[in-house]
């Protein structure tokens, strides 16, 4: 059975989202846009990426990608949703280590900063590294999710 991720962006991620959706379609995953169903310039981030984290946060076995102008407002607000490790991301070592380590369950993407061969490298990297489940990494992870008590990764 196909991966399944939830896309969303804004209207500053809107045309690389596009891109990232038919990439992603071509490699067989199965691809839910949760963006408005047109670009729009008064589209809010923060609307898109509650909407993605909170299936995200529903289907633990399930990841998101979120697009805005930097990347960082959809982390910001992704991040509000209890459940959800969103990882603003610009680099393909940030995207290996945003998994292994921080097992994050979503990938935030600059629509105006990176290339289109930038964003796919990245968003492949990310999507192929597992958690590396180590001890240390799951005690901070807890951390994160409860302040101290035990949650499912």
């Amino acid at each position: 059975m196909p991966q399944k991720l939830y896309l969303g962006a804004d209207h500053a991620g809107w045309a690389r989202k596009e891109k990232i959706k038919e990439w992603l379609a071509a490699d067989g995953y199965e691809v839910i846009d949760l963006s408005n169903p047109e670009l729009n310039s008064e589209d809010d981030y923060p609307e898109v990426a509650f909407r993605v984290a909170e299936r995200v946060a529903a289907e633990v076995e399930t990841k998101g990608l979120l697009l805005c102008g930097s990347g960082l407002g959809m982390c910001m607000a992704a991040n509000k949703v209890k459940g959800i490790r969103a990882a603003a991301v610009y680099n393909e070592w940030a995207a290996k280590v945003s998994r292994e380590d921080n097992n994050a369950n979503v990938l935030c993407l600059p629509g105006r900063y990176l290339e289109d061969e930038e964003i796919k490298k990245i968003t492949k990297v990310w999507l192929e590294t597992k958690f590396s489940g180590e001890e240390r990494h799951l005690r901070r992870i807890n951390k994160l999710e409860t302040r101290g008590g035990v949650v499912k990764v």
